[in-house]
């Protein structure tokens, strides 16, 4: 048997595992990273460690550390009264302003992960703060920075136009952009509509107001809906509470939002790394102000961290002993070239769920190159199907986005919403690669 099908009977062995006993998938890929290096590939322990996250490690450390500290000192509550005053109280028009944002920021060249781990943590309080369901708010997040990664200035889409021309590939960078944003826009409003805003809407686009921190369950029953509703009124209306007396800025908040205002300038203007601004954000606060530090070292999910650079490890493991290739080869050898099309596609899906979506275009693009020879495949059309197919499943909870998005859940949703995004995610690595296919390849006709 070869070494890239125990790979894969392995990533099969570990999902399996994982599923029916209460272990956690990371500590089970970091094991199988030893097993399958060491044991059966005879690798030394410095090249089996070779692909560990270290930089989505400091990403998921450092942003959810900060803003440990911006809820503890009051900083993201601030926030969030500002931003309903901003929409005017209507809360139904915060998840779109959220997936605008966050759309705006990656097409003008932030890249995905930055963009979510400066919006994703405000978005996830906001939803807990006015009841909204978390999986909503999150998923918004993450589609909102997926709609602007084939931006041609985003860094996807720089990417992606350039591997098409240095493969020699006929492409064109604004459909393939145009393609993506309206299929993250689709699915924006069929998440809205399915997790939850037609009860924003139906509450007349109000603030529900909840001093206890919104902690409503994403499936919230008809009866508890109505009894929010019938307390909601509109935030820049409604008297103020013991809860809202305390969102003035002083000292601290200032210096917090400075931080964030930082953050977001070296993110997008100095391309510096954002785990490591946040990590720096995070120590000058903690000098600043010991007190509103004390407890946020323990609201970091190290059981998320260990989850997703363990999964990121054992795929980086896989793609450096050329299973990614492997696969990519033998479907190039299927007869039909629009079938091979679709099986590339859901590799794309598949592989990106765990691993860097920038590594698997530059990966799958090149081998598209014998299909297209064919004449009986669109080069746009296969070009922008595998980009959305590729790209679009970063909502799953392996991926970085995926993953900043369960690390800021209310710490009692968290395993909800890792179950809801796993569903979510391998939902659309199933659906994407099809629908993609089948619009850009078979009934676009370029």
């Amino acid at each position: 048997m070869s070494e890239q099908l125990i790979s894969i009977l392995a990533l099969l062995a570990i999902f399996l595992i994982g599923t029916l006993r209460a272990v956690n998938l990371g500590a089970l890929a970091l094991v199988a990273s030893f097993v399958v290096g060491a044991a059966v590939l005879g690798m030394e322990t410095p090249e089996v460690l070779a692909g560990f996250p270290a930089e989505l490690f400091v990403i998921l450390v450092g942003v959810t550390y900060l803003f440990a500290i911006a809820r503890n000192n009051g900083t993201v509550e601030w926030l969030v009264q500002a931003a309903v005053r901003l929409v005017g109280g209507k809360v139904a028009a915060i998840p779109w302003v959220m997936f605008t944002i966050s759309c705006v920021l990656v097409s003008l060249g932030a890249v995905s992960p930055a963009a979510v781990a400066i919006i994703a943590p405000i978005g996830m309080t906001f939803a807990t703060r006015y009841g909204i369901n978390p999986l909503l708010m999150g998923l918004m997040v993450v589609h909102g920075s997926a709609a602007g990664n084939f931006s041609p200035l985003g860094v996807l889409g720089v990417v992606t136009n350039g591997v098409v021309d240095t493969s020699g590939i006929a492409g064109d960078p604004m459909v393939l952009f145009l393609s993506n944003l309206i299929f993250n826009v689709l699915l924006g409003a069929g998440i809205y509509f399915g997790f939850g805003g037609r009860r924003l809407i139906a509450a007349g686009g109000k603030a529900p107001h909840d001093p206890a921190g919104g902690k409503h369950g994403p499936a919230e029953s008809h009866h508890a809906a109505s009894q929010t509703s019938n307390a909601v009124a509109l935030a820049t209306q409604r008297p103020q509470t013991e809860a809202d007396v305390t969102l003035a800025l002083n000292r601290e908040r200032i210096v917090t939002l400075g931080s964030m205002i930082a953050l977001v300038i070296g993110a997008l203007v100095f391309d510096l790394d954002v785990g490591l601004m946040s990590l720096t954000a995070a120590v000058v606060l903690t000098l600043l102000a010991p007190n509103a530090a004390k407890e946020a070292v323990g609201q970091i999910n190290w059981g998320v961290v260990l989850l997703v650079c363990g999964i990121v490890t054992y795929v980086a493991l896989m793609q450096e002993i050329g299973t990614v290739d492997y696969l990519g080869n033998a479907i190039t050898k299927v007869d039909a070239p629009l079938l091979a099309a679709l099986l590339i596609c859901y590799i794309g899906a598949i592989v990106s769920a765990f691993a860097s979506t920038t590594g698997i275009l530059g990966a799958l693009i090149p081998l598209a190159v014998p299909l297209l020879a064919t004449g009986q495949v669109s080069a746009i059309g296969l070009v922008a199907a595998l980009s959305i197919s590729s790209s679009v499943v970063d909502s799953s909870p392996f991926s970085t986005n995926g993953a900043m998005v369960v690390a800021n859940a209310p710490k009692e949703q968290q395993s909800m919403v890792y179950r809801q995004l796993m569903k979510w995610g391998f939902g659309l690595v199933l659906a994407a690669p099809m629908l993609s296919w089948a619009a850009l390849t078979v009934l676009a006709g370029w």
